[in-house]
């Protein structure tokens, strides 16, 4: 095509077109030499240097700048104060805070290392149960029973673990946590959950989150605080909804095939999974979620504490008796003397039972055999100084009837007899002796004497109460013994008084 023709064709002018044909022929360049090459490649090849511009300023080490963003409290106003001290100690030109940053955000576009600007390393982990479940067989009966599993992801290096349990529950819950921060070798400082009850019981659009005494224990044990994302909004923990998704695919669809029969054969299974999950290579950059936390997060993680967390339960309100024990599981367990009537919470581990009242710690005591029931665990640093308490027996009520009257000595030996069981009778016994602090020794001694007196089997609290309340033990003594006149004969009546004669 002519010069004109070529112009027209690409609508430009006839000069330019003749440009282009003078520095092909400056450098000798033909057809042949450039039919291969793109078009930075020829514009490069006719006319060399042209449309480069080289900085002024002293340039930073980019990747360098990239890796220090990465980490906490890292910011570029921060990184642009040591740039400007690095290059006014070198005696070099300084670009401003502005060129700095567009500069910046260039080359992470240029690197396609974008997502990493959202994350730190090191600083959090999203957890959340899986919505698909995975099933169990049993071996004899054949019955198939439900596996959910929790998934853990760390959003920075996107590494991932997946914990297998037979339910949603507490203990559940926190033994996942456990194993997870086992698996990574460490902890983080924040821990993003979903809104469950198992982790938060309240979580207001305004003021304090008010977490699960048993999740913050074990959060705090680990040096962490707990984070949960807000209500329908998935993107609070953006990577382990991702991650679900992904597990659905390398865990529950890579193992539908495979039948298990024991919990621990499918964590191993999921185990290696898992393995294969993080060792993928990863799409848009270089390595793999492996890679990633092996190299750059994994040296960032809290250390994890020497004592490994214990899991526990927690029962609240529970209310200490009279006899200074509170209950649990059929058994009692002592607490303090002076918290008797008060409500106390109890935390409940694998080997050891805890209370408490409030943030306080009252006592602690060995959890009694699996089995046992109605025993008693006492603390000596639970009972009184001295020798005020003493535990009840039918030998100590007695001797606090004879001190009362021979009466009373009498109610009691029948309350005794009354029941099968020598500690049936204690309660009752007690309830009529008591009744002397109300009232006074001589009165129950009157009372006892006045119900004995109208033949009561088994005289109690419930006789005796109604006596002292209404005066009848002062009245008795005043009131004349009543006497039965003397039968001296009788009268006979005939067959005229039933026939129907006179009456």
């Amino acid at each position: 095509m002519s010069g004109r023709a070529i112009a027209a064709s690409q609508c430009m002018s006839r000069k330019s077109v003749r440009a282009v044909f003078d520095a092909a022929d400056g450098v000798g360049i033909g057809w042949d030499d450039v039919a291969e090459l793109g078009d930075e490649q020829v514009y490069a090849r006719l006319f060399p240097g042209r449309g480069e511009h080289e900085s002024v300023f002293a340039q930073p080490d980019w990747e360098q700048v990239h890796r220090e963003m990465a980490r906490l409290g890292v910011t570029l106003k921060l990184l642009h104060g040591e740039y400007l001290d690095a290059t006014a100690a070198a005696g070099e030109p300084a670009m401003g805070y502005d060129r700095f940053c567009r500069t910046y955000q260039r080359h992470v576009l240029v690197t396609g290392a974008a997502s990493r600007v959202g994350h730190k390393a090191g600083q959090s982990v999203e957890v959340d149960w899986s919505g698909p479940t995975m099933e169990l067989v049993d071996a004899v009966t054949g019955e198939v029973s439900k596996v959910f599993l929790l998934v853990g992801c760390l959003p920075f290096s996107r590494y991932a673990f997946c914990f297998p349990a037979l339910d949603m529950r507490q203990e559940s819950w926190l033994r996942a946590h456990v194993a997870m921060f086992d698996a990574f070798g460490g902890s983080v400082p924040r821990i993003v959950p979903d809104k469950l009850k198992t982790g938060v019981v309240k979580h207001p659009r305004e003021g304090e989150i008010v977490l699960n005494d048993a999740y913050r224990e074990m959060a705090g044990h680990y040096s962490a605080a707990v984070l949960p994302g807000r209500i329908r909004k998935p993107k609070d923990k953006a990577s382990v909804e991702n991650t679900v998704a992904h597990v659905a695919t390398w865990v529950i669809a890579g193992l539908r095939d495979q039948q298990f029969t024991t919990l621990p054969a499918l964590a191993t299974a999921i185990s290696e999974r898992m393995e294969a999950y993080n060792a993928e290579p990863f799409q848009k950059r270089p390595g793999s979620r492996t890679s990633v936390f092996v190299s750059d997060e994994k040296p960032l993680l809290t250390e994890l504490p020497t004592v490994t967390y214990e899991i526990s339960q927690w029962l609240y309100g529970r209310r200490v008796a009279r006899n200074g024990h509170v209950s649990f599981a059929r058994n009692f367990y002592s607490v303090p003397f002076a918290h008797i009537g008060a409500t106390v919470d109890l935390r409940i581990t694998a080997r050891t039972l805890e209370i408490y009242h409030g943030h306080q710690r009252l006592s602690s005591h060995l959890l009694l055999p699996e089995g046992s029931v109605h025993e008693y665990r006492t603390n000596d640093a639970d009972l009184p100084a001295g020798d005020r308490y003493q535990a009840w027996d039918p030998a100590r009520v007695r001797a606090w009837a004879e001190r009362i009257g021979p009466a009373t000595v009498i109610v009691t030996r029948r309350i005794f007899e009354s029941v099968p069981i020598q500690e049936q009778g204690l309660d009752p016994a007690l309830a009529v002796l008591r009744l002397s602090r109300r009232f006074s020794a001589e009165r129950v001694e009157a009372a006892c004497a006045l119900a004995l007196t109208g033949r009561i089997r088994s005289p109690r609290y419930a006789h005796l109460q109604p006596i002292l309340a209404t005066g009848q033990d002062k009245t008795a003594g005043l009131r004349p013994p009543r006497e039965e006149p003397a039968e001296q004969g009788g009268f006979v009546r005939g067959a005229d008084y039933y026939a129907g004669g006179a009456r």
